[in-house]
C-alpha cells in the first residue's frame, strides 16, 4: 500500500501546476455532521475557469480523516458540493449534479470512504422518478482516472487515457434526457482496487445509499426504482452488486440489472490473457486486486520477476488504454519465478472470491456476452447463467452475440439496456424464469434502433447547452 501511495505522488507532479491553482477553492467540509444524513452542507461549484483538482491533490474530499469515515453509516454522506459536468471535459452538460463523499465498507468489513456523482434532470419530475446507477469500465490504478474526476468541466479529460469514462458519459446524460436521476460512483475505493469485485459492488450499492439520502436529488428514499447497468470492468461492479444485494443492501428496491462483457471468472481471463492482445488490461486487474487481498500482494511480493516488477511499476499509475498499451502479448506466467503463479493457492482463494456466482440475485437481470470475446471468455458466463438458473426463482434473461466482439458490443449493448430498465422503471413484469437466446448480432434487434435512434437529436442539443431533460 504505501508503494502505491508513493507511486501516486509521483503523479502528482506530472499532473502540472494547473490542478494547484485551485488549491484556494471552496472544498466540502468533511467535518459536517449532522443528525439527517441527507442534510449535508452542499459546497458551491469551481467558479471559472479554476480547474478541478485531480484527488491526488484533493485529500480532504477523496480521503476524509478516518475518524469521520468510521462515525457514519454505510452510505452516509461526509460532504457534499455542486460540480460542473461536460463530455469529454470541455462541452459543458446543463443540468444539476453534485459529489458526495459517503462511507462504504471494505472486503474485510472495515469503513472506507467513497465518491459519488449524482446528476439530476432540470425539468421537475412527473410522479416518483428512478434512479439509474451506471458503472463505467474505469479499468484503471491511477487515481486521476476516478469518473467523478474527469467528467467535471477542466479537468484534464481524454488526455488521461480512461476511453470508456470519456467516451461512454453520453449514456448518463441520455438516462437523465429520458428523466431518470443518475449515480455514477467511484467503484474502485480508496485505493483504486481495479478487479477487486466484491469491493466494487458494496461500494456501488452504498453509492445508490449516498444518492437516495442526498435531499436535493429529491428522490423517495429507499422505495426509488433503481436499475443498474455496466459492461466489463463496469460489469464487475454491477454483478457484484446485484449478487450483494440481498444481504448487503436488501432495502434498496433493485427492479432491474443489465450487464454484458461479464468477467463471470477473473481466472480464466488471466489464463486466457497469456500472450494476447488483453494481457496488459488483465494483468491491470490483478495488479489493482492485490490492493485489496493481502494474500495476492504476497505472491506479487515473493515471485514477481524483475521484468515482472517493472511491469507492475509502469502500470501503478495509469489509466485504461495506458495501461492496456504496456505490454500486452505478455505470458503472464513469465513474470513470475514460479510456474502456473495463477495455480498458486494464494491467487486460487483470491480469486474464487473474486469470481461471480456466490449467491444468485434477486431481481430481473439481463445478461449479454459475445461468443467471440478475445478478452473475456464465455464459458464462465455460461457457466455463470446454468449457475444461477438452477435456482426456480432467478429471472434471467440471456442474449449471446455470435458477431460482435469485447469492445463493438460495449456500444451496440446500451441501446438494449436501457429498454430493458425502461421497462423495468415502467413496471412491466420481466420474464419469470431463465432464457437463453443466440442472435447472429444484437444490431438486427429493431428494440436497439427504436431505443437509440430518438435519443440521437437530444443529446445532440444536449451538447451544445440544452438543459437535460427538457
Amino acid at each position: 500500500m504505501e508503494r502505491s501511495r508513493r507511486a501516486a505522488a509521483r503523479v502528482v507532479w506530472t499532473l502540472g501546476i494547473a490542478g494547484l491553482v485551485a488549491t484556494g477553492a471552496a472544498v466540502a467540509n468533511p467535518a459536517v455532521s449532522q443528525a439527517d444524513p441527507s442534510q449535508v452542507e452542499v459546497q458551491p461549484p469551481l467558479p471559472f475557469p479554476i480547474p478541478p483538482m485531480p484527488p491526488e491533490l484533493d485529500p480532504g474530499f477523496y480521503r476524509p480523516a478516518q475518524g469521520i469515515v468510521a462515525s457514519k453509516q454505510p452510505g452516509e454522506i461526509i460532504a457534499a458540493r455542486q460540480v460542473h459536468l461536460a463530455y469529454a471535459a470541455v462541452l459543458p452538460i446543463n443540468m444539476d449534479a453534485w459529489q458526495l463523499s459517503f462511507r462504504s465498507t471494505n472486503t474485510r468489513g472495515e469503513p472506507i470512504p467513497a465518491v459519488t456523482t449524482v446528476m439530476k434532470p432540470r425539468t421537475p419530475a412527473v410522479g416518483s422518478r428512478p434512479l439509474l446507477s451506471y458503472q463505467f469500465a474505469e479499468d484503471s490504478l491511477g487515481q486521476y482516472c476516478r469518473p467523478s474526476y474527469l467528467s467535471q468541466v477542466g479537468s484534464i479529460g481524454p488526455l488521461a487515457g480512461s476511453s470508456e469514462t470519456t467516451s461512454l458519459f453520453a449514456v448518463p446524460i441520455a438516462a437523465a434526457q429520458m428523466g431518470w436521476a443518475v449515480v455514477v460512483t467511484d467503484t474502485q475505493g480508496p485505493d483504486q482496487a481495479f478487479g477487486a469485485g466484491p469491493l466494487q459492488g458494496q461500494i456501488t450499492l452504498d453509492g445508490i445509499r449516498a444518492a437516495e439520502n442526498f435531499a436535493p436529488m429529491q428522490l423517495d428514499g429507499a422505495d426509488t426504482k433503481v436499475g443498474l447497468t455496466g459492461y466489463s470492468g463496469g460489469a464487475l461492479a454491477t454483478g457484484h452488486a446485484a449478487e450483494l444485494h440481498s444481504t448487503y443492501a436488501p432495502e434498496l428496491n433493485i427492479v432491474g440489472v443489465a450487464e454484458g462483457g461479464i468477467p463471470a471468472d477473473v481466472r480464466a481471463a488471466l489464463k486466457m490473457a497469456r500472450g494476447n492482445a488483453g494481457s496488459g488490461i488483465i494483468f491491470a486487474g490483478a495488479v489493482g486486486a492485490r490492493r485489496e487481498y493481502p494474500a495476492l500482494d504476497n505472491l506479487f511480493d515473493n515471485y514477481l520477476t524483475p521484468a515482472g516488477q517493472l511491469m507492475v511499476a509502469a502500470k501503478e499509475n495509469l489509466c485504461q488504454v495506458p495501461t492496456s498499451l504496456v505490454l500486452p502479448f505478455v505470458d503472464l506466467d513469465d513474470i513470475f519465478t514460479i510456474p502456473n503463479p495463477f495455480d498458486d493457492p494464494r491467487a486460487v482463494e483470491v480469486m474464487d472470491q473474486i469470481a461471480m456466482g456466490h449467491s444468485v440475485p434477486d431481481m430481473p437481470m439481463f445478461m449479454l456476452h459475445a461468443n467471440p470475446d478475445w478478452l473475456l471468455p464465455i464459458a464462465p458466463v455460461n457457466a455463470l447463467v446454468d449457475n444461477y438458473c438452477s435456482d426456480p426463482t432467478a429471472r434471467v434473461q440471456y442474449l449471446r452475440d455470435h458477431f460482435s466482439e469485447h469492445l463493438t458490443l460495449d456500444v451496440f449493448a446500451i441501446p438494449l439496456f436501457m429498454k430493458f430498465l425502461a421497462d423495468r422503471f415502467a413496471g412491466i413484469p420481466a420474464v419469470q424464469g431463465c432464457t437463453i437466446d443466440d442472435a447472429g448480432s444484437v444490431l438486427l434487434a429493431p428494440e436497439l434502433w427504436t431505443t437509440l435512434l430518438p435519443q440521437i437529436g437530444p443529446f445532440m442539443l444536449n451538447l451544445l447547452g440544452k438543459p437535460v431533460g427538457e
